[in-house]
């Protein structure tokens, strides 16, 4: 359960940084290098470096090399990890939700 946390509080703090989730949507699409995906940023290669950390940490990317490069890949298992922790949460809201619009009704 605290391994758990520890994952799920990794995926959430990966999350909450604007250029984290652009890199995830981006090597969502395909696999990148390092560079490609540094080139769109204003800032140095040793930041993104540092973002990469991050999610490679939260296990939300993958990286390897492919010659010289190293290449970054989405890992999409912390995501459906994520995914299913909030699904729960969902459910009770909507539970809860659906009950306050049957008392409304009534109250009416």
């Amino acid at each position: 359960m605290v391994e758990h946390t520890q994952t799920l509080d990794a995926v959430f703090g990966s999350l909450a940084d604007p250029t984290r989730r652009d890199i995830l949507k981006r090597v969502g699409r395909k696999e990148l290098s390092v560079s490609k995906i540094a080139k769109p940023y204003n800032v140095t290669l040793a930041a993104i470096s540092k973002h990469l950390i991050i999610l490679e940490k939260a296990k939300l990317i993958n990286k390897h090399r492919r010659g010289k490069q190293q290449v970054v890949r989405l890992s999409p298992t912390a995501l459906k990890d994520a995914s299913e922790y909030l699904r729960r949460y969902r459910k009770i809201w909507e539970e809860r939700l659906d009950r306050l619009e049957v008392y409304l009704i009534k109250k009416k």
